[in-house]
This record gives structure tokens, sequence and C-alpha cells, in this order.
């Protein structure tokens, strides 16, 4: 705009804008018409005064730049007449607004042209009052305007840009308008969220969408209203509680007060996005007075629907022991009862199933997972697995599952039935019988003499004999860990041979009669002798008859007869050769003796030993064994 009225005025300046005529009308007519006007004026010329000495360089800088933008003008409107505009000008948009814009600068211009003017002859007018007679007016003299061409003002006026963006602008308010509008919708919605829950809200499954604190809760206390409980139990059709039966009744504890306060008001855009469930604990009262009664009215806590539970059990299956499991029974423990059902209604359940609830029913003591039965099932399968086999020489007797069975206790449905004194009776009763059976100790033998006799002889300290404790001990052992074996009993005394004569090919014969004796070995004699026995005239010196084995030998030795009162013994003899066998007698050297065999023991005989020569008790010292039977006899 500057630039604008710069060029103005230097396209105007030194214009005659005063008609002469007008001018000497003027100084020389009648103002009388203008007196009207004298008081503003005088303010104007005034203003004009105070103007010119606040800003005195205005004319000079008026003078000083006509000149230079003069030139300047001159250089632009060679290169406006050489500059075409058309569509495609960053001047003008539309061709259609040139005309409506040129216009309003013509307008524009004029508006401009006549201040310009009118400053300028306020001025000349007040430095031609100055030089006037006081006298004189200096009201301003009438303004001409000096009509321009429309090239003169192409020339001279510069082109305005449209601004473009004025579109844009209006874009802009609408936009503002509809974010503010936006934004106060937002906030009213804010608002209402203030105290509601968000769109998609549920608790405990009731939908709580735009509802208060209150109302939720009230929705809730409707379903608590409406609540009952179905019991399920044992052998017995379910039953219903109602919340009415037992005084039950919903209480606010402020925690659905809490979820909504939890709540960001100004996110209730996620409502409509996504869903949020919560649970809570659902704050209820009840009479439990009312609900033990209740409890003891169900037909599972009738005495006649009590079944004790029963215990796992070992039984015979087959060829095997098995566990048969144990039985839950329907026996209910009403305390129990009472308190899973307090705990469920507490919790707003629906239902509850007794029989799947520890602890409400009686429990079998024993279970088929108790590691003390499986063990008592394991022992009694190996008791089936057990085989022991006896010999007693060309003879066996054998024990297995099939006896052992036998010696178990079973009740009427088939438990075993543990017994171990009555089990324990049955292996000695067993060892009993085998020794009943095949001891030879303590019975009576038919042996042939060398002389061609029979005899019955009796050995009480010779033959077979079954331990009869140590045998049983074994056993048991044998057949509690399924042992399979064949062996010997366990004796505690041993024969030469299997069999009623138990004597065998090996023996030493003592005649008693004949006071000889003979040492067999394989059925062949390899010794005999000359003996003499006990003396027969007195019966606790005549030698006994018998089978009996050898103690042990010993040379040189002492015999003692009995210990006197005074500590002497009756008699002391030194021997050479000592070999016992049936308590204080045996066989030993006797040099005192006059001669051997006859009838000398029936008057000069021994206290009951077996008397030899001293050569013949050598040999057979060297020759006996302890395990070879000696058979006396008459």
């Amino acid at each position: 705009m500057a630039d604008l009225e710069v060029d103005l005025d230097d396209e105007f300046h030194g214009a005659d804008f005063f008609d002469e005529e007008d001018t000497q009308s003027s100084e020389d007519g009648d103002f009388d018409s203008w007196d009207d006007t004298d008081e503003a004026d005088d303010q104007e010329d005034s203003a004009e005064e105070d103007y010119e000495e606040e800003y005195p360089e205005e004319e000079e800088y008026d003078s000083e730049y006509s000149d230079e933008f003069e030139e300047e003008s001159e250089a632009d409107d060679d290169e406006e007449e050489s500059e075409e505009f058309d569509e495609e000008d960053d001047s003008y948009d539309d061709e259609s607004d040139v005309p409506q814009e040129r216009e309003l600068q013509v307008e524009e211009f004029s508006t401009r042209s006549g201040r310009k003017r009118s400053r300028r002859e306020k001025k000349e007018s007040t430095q031609k009052q100055s030089a006037r007679p006081a006298s004189r007016s200096a009201r301003p003299t009438k303004i001409a305007y000096v009509p321009i061409s429309e090239e003169e003002l192409d020339e001279k006026i510069v082109p305005i840009q449209k601004k473009k963006h004025k579109g844009l602008k209006v874009t802009g308010i609408i936009a503002a308008i509809l974010a503010v509008t936006a934004g106060c919708a937002y906030g009213a919605v804010t608002y209402y969220y203030a105290d509601r829950f968000f769109e998609g809200t549920y608790i405990n499954g009731i939908d709580c969408s735009n509802k208060t604190a209150y109302e939720v809760e009230q929705a809730i206390a409707s379903t608590v209203e409406a609540y009952s409980i179905e019991v399920t139990s044992r052998n017995q059709d379910p039953q219903t509680i109602s919340g009415s039966q037992i005084g039950y009744q919903y209480m606010s504890d402020g925690e659905v007060l809490n979820l909504l306060k939890q709540q960001k008001p100004y996110e209730w855009v996620r409502g409509f996005m996504e869903t949020r469930s919560y649970n809570t604990q659902e704050n209820v009262t009840f009479d439990k007075t009312l609900l033990q009664n209740e409890v003891k009215a169900l037909n599972c806590a009738q005495p006649e629907n009590q079944v004790e539970p029963e215990n796992a059990y070992v039984a015979m299956n087959g060829d095997e022991f098995t566990i048969v499991p144990e039985t839950e029974g329907s026996k209910l423990k009403v305390k129990e009862a009472y308190k899973a059902l307090d705990a469920a209604i507490s919790g707003s359940q629906t239902s509850i199933d007794l029989g799947s609830t520890p602890d409400v029913y009686a429990v079998a003591a024993v279970t088929s997972e108790d590691s003390t039965l499986q063990a008592t099932r394991d022992a009694y399968n190996n008791y089936t697995k057990a085989s022991i086999t006896y010999t007693f020489g060309d003879q066996t007797v054998t024990l297995d599952g099939s006896t052992l069975k036998n010696w178990l206790q079973f009740d009427e449905k088939g438990q075993l039935v543990q017994d171990d004194a009555s089990f324990t009776q049955h292996v000695k009763d067993f060892v009993a019988q085998l020794a009943s059976e095949h001891n030879t100790v303590g019975t009576t033998r038919s042996f042939n003499t060398t002389s061609g006799r029979t005899v019955s002889v009796y050995g009480s300290a010779y033959g077979w004999k079954i331990d009869q404790d140590a045998e049983a001990a074994q056993l048991t052992e044998e057949i509690r860990t399924g042992t399979q074996t064949t062996r010997e009993p366990v004796y505690s005394m041993r024969a030469n041979a299997y069999g009623y004569n138990d004597i065998g090919s090996t023996y030493i014969e003592v005649d008693l009669s004949s006071q000889h004796m003979y040492y067999y070995q394989g059925g062949s004699i390899i010794f005999d002798s000359d003996i003499v026995s006990g003396d027969i005239r007195y019966d606790d010196r005549a030698t006994p008859p018998g089978i009996f084995t050898l103690y042990y030998k010993k040379s040189p030795d002492v015999l003692r007869g009995a210990k006197k009162p005074d500590g002497t013994y009756e008699y002391e003899t030194s021997v050479t050769y000592w070999m016992p066998f049936n308590g204080g007698i045996g066989f030993h050297d006797a040099t005192w003796q006059a001669y051997f065999g006859g009838d000398r023991y029936t008057y000069a005989g021994s206290h009951g030993c077996i008397n030899m020569p001293l050569d013949a008790a050598a040999t057979l010292y060297s020759i006996i064994d302890t395990n070879v039977p000696i058979v006396c006899f008459y």
C-alpha cells in the first residue's frame, strides 16, 4: 500500500487541481454560506498544523521519493506491457475476478487520491492565508477531480494478489465449530458416565451398561431374592433349599461402588469397543440355625439311609490273592455337611454335590492304597508260589500253594482273615507230622546179628531226628518269600541210612551174650575182638543194650568212678585208649583182665565199659569214627 500511495502521489504531483475562476470567486465572493463550517475548519487547520509540526519531514519525504518512484514506475510499465496474465498466472486464480478486483483498486485509489489532495489543499490554503490579510477566510476551495483512463490505471495500479486460502479459512471455521460441538458432546457423555457404568459392563453376569451402582446392586439383590441351592447326595434324589427357607438376603458391601470409582469417565468410548466382566463376592446373609435344621431334614441325613463304608481287603481270586476295593457307603457326617453347605451358600453357589465333597461322608479305614494291605496281598501271593520238597532217602514230601491255601482262613465274603497264630500252628503241625513219619530215634529196629540171630534193638541215642523248632522257622520264612526248593529237613540227629533199618552197612556190633565185637565197613568185617562187658551181678554195672555213636576218643586218659563225699573217687584207673559212646561207658584197654571173652563178665566184669586187650584197643582207636553206629545187644 505504501508503493501505491507513492505512485498516486507522484502521478498527481504538480497538477492544477484548482480552477482559476473558482479561486477568484472564492477569494472575492461572499463566504456567508461557509460561516457554519468555520469552527470545524479552524479545528482541522489546527490539526494539520500540529501534524506538520510533528512530522515536518513528510513533505520532504514525498518530494524525495516522488522522482525515484517515477523512475521505477516507468520500468514497471515496460515490464507489465510484456507480461501476460493467463489461467496459469499465480497473480489470479480466475480471470472473472479481474474486473471486480480492478474496480476495487480504482475505488481505493480514488479515495486515497482524494485524501491526498485534501491534505495538500489544506496546506496550500494555510500558506496562502498566512500571506493574506488577517481578515480573509481560511476555508478550503472546492476540489476538482481529474478523471483517469482505464489504461492509466492498468499502468499505475499494482495488482493485489488474491488470497488463496479463503476456502481453507471457511473450512477451518467449520471444523472449529464441529470440534467445539464434538468436545461439548464428549464432555456431556463423560459427565453422564461419571456415576454410571460403561456400555458393555457385566458384573456377576448381569448387564450393568449405563446403570448406577445403586441400580446394579438392586439388580443383584433381585437375583438374590430368587436364590436356591440344589443338594445332591449319595443314593438319594437331589433336594433344593430355597433362600426363603434360610432367610437369605443381599447386603451391600460397597464393592460395586468401588468398581465404578475405578472407572475413568473420559474412557467411555472403550465401552462400545470392548466388554468388561467382573465377578464380585455377593455379600449375603442367612440364618445359620435355619440352615442347620434344613441339613438335618435332608434325606441323606436320615438314619435309615446311613450305610457304613467297608474296608478294602485281600481275597483269593483263582490261584492268586487280590485286593477287593473299599466301598464308600452313605454314612453322612451331618456337621461336615453343614459346613460344606454354609461355605457354598456364602459363595452364592447354586448347587453342591455332597458325594464329591471331602470329609462329608464317613470313609473306609483301610483303602486299596493302604501299604499294609498291599504288603499282605504280596505276602500271601508268595504263599501260593512257595514249593518246598523234602527228601528222605528215596522218599519225598512236597508242600506247595495247594496245601498252604488250606492253612488260611476266609470269612463268608471271601475276605482273608489274617491269623498269624493259626498259620504258625499249621506250620508246626506239618513239621511234627514229618518227624513222626521219618524220625527213627527212640524206635526199635530188627537187627540181624553175625551169629545169625535177629534181635530187636531199641535206639534212643541214634537215628534220624528232625529239629522241629528250627525246621518250622525255616519253613515259615520260605513260605513267605515264595521259595521253591528241594531239601532235607533240619535234623538234630542223623543216622547212617534212610529207611526203617537206618544203621546201614558200616557199624560196630557188640554181642554181649557171646562177649565178642565186630567192626563192619560197607558190609564187611574189618576188625573183631573178644571183650569183657559189665558185671551182670550188679544191675548198675551191666552194660545196657541199644544203638549208640562215639562221642570222642582220647589217649591216654584216667577213668574215675563216682565221687565220694570226702572228695575221692570210687576208683581211678589209667588207660592208654579211651573211646566213650554211652555216657560213662566206652571202649578202652584193660591190662588188668586175665583174659577176654567167655563168661568172665559174669563174675569179673567191668563197671559197664567194654574192656579190650591193649593191642585190640589200639587198632580200634585208629579206625573208629564218631558217626559209626554202635549196636549193643544180648
